[in-house]
């Protein structure tokens, strides 16, 4: 039992590491933000988040009405 619970503390503080690497490594290192209205390609091909579809459904909505 204290192999398998020292063996999976072992297996997440590398997997830790491996994903902070930029962050320790790089003088300014940050991760990439991962929302829809940061990427380029997705403002070019017309996509947007679900809060701004939503937004634009209700004033169209209101307008409608």
């Amino acid at each position: 039992m204290f192999e398998i619970l020292l063996s999976t503390t072992l297996i997440i503080a590398i997997s830790m590491a491996f994903l902070c690497v930029k962050l320790i490594f790089r003088r300014n290192g940050k991760f990439s933000s991962q929302h829809i209205h940061d990427s380029e390609a997705m403002r070019q091909r017309g996509i947007h988040c679900v809060i701004d579809q939503d937004r634009e459904a209700r004033q169209r909505k209101k307008i409608e009405d």
